[in-house]
């Protein structure tokens, strides 16, 4: 299946000119199979979800992108927004007690040195990242964002090797032109929030770049146990 693990309409997210209605029609002329509201520090109800997923016959998923001290991160499995999320640790331990999942958001934000005089300086970069304090936490990295530039999302896979952490593909749609861009191929079928979970969990799964037509996986998928 083809998700888009990470996008947003207005007004939940402020700084969106998506109508949620207008983002479905475009997601489903992209060729996607799902998609994710995750908008910022705000969850969706689920009973809007559930009139949204029958209007248009498609899978709409909800999750919410939280603003940490540490990144931003898409957490899956939250049903209200907590004061002390935007520590991660405070985060995690939220998500954990819900069995939800957490993935980190443009990790090349903040992270990523514009200018680098060498290799090393990059590589010095790279292993800064890793140490961030939320990555302990999440289940993968978004290595390819659909806003993000190729040397921004260069980053973020290299970052992701360096890891050992399955990269997931999000547009971050904002607008209309946004939608499509990419996205997260899962193995597993996908019909609710919960099975979404299962599958950020298992590791199988790999960021697709819709625009190149080539969903070529970056690393190999977890063999089974």
């Amino acid at each position: 299946m083809l998700i888009d693990l990470h996008s947003h309409t207005w007004p939940r997210s402020h700084d969106s000119v998506l109508n949620p209605d207008d983002l479905i029609v475009r997601a489903k002329a992209a060729g996607l199979d799902a998609i994710v509201f995750t908008e910022h520090d705000t969850v969706w109800d689920y009973k809007s979800i559930e009139e949204l997923r029958a209007k248009h016959n498609f899978l709409v998923l909800a999750g919410v992108e939280i603003s940490t001290d540490d990144g931003h991160i898409l957490t899956f499995g939250i049903d209200k927004y907590v004061f002390g999320m935007h520590r991660s640790k405070e985060l995690a331990s939220y998500v954990e007690k819900v069995d939800g999942a957490m993935v980190a958001a443009h990790p090349y934000r903040r992270q990523m040195p514009w200018f680098s005089r060498n290799d090393d300086e990059y590589k010095a970069a790279l292993e800064k990242a890793s140490r961030n304090p939320a990555y302990q936490y999440v289940r993968g990295l978004e290595e390819l964002n659909g806003r993000g530039s190729d040397k921004e999302n260069e980053f973020s896979r290299r970052l992701a090797d360096m890891m050992q952490l399955p990269g997931t593909g999000g547009t971050d749609s904002h607008a209309i032109s946004d939608v499509g861009k990419c996205a997260t191929y899962f193995e597993a079928d996908i019909r609710d929030e919960r099975e979404l979970i299962e599958a950020i969990k298992s590791g199988r799964f790999y960021a697709v770049d819709m625009r190149s037509g080539k969903p070529v996986p970056a690393r190999a998928l977890p063999s089974e146990a």
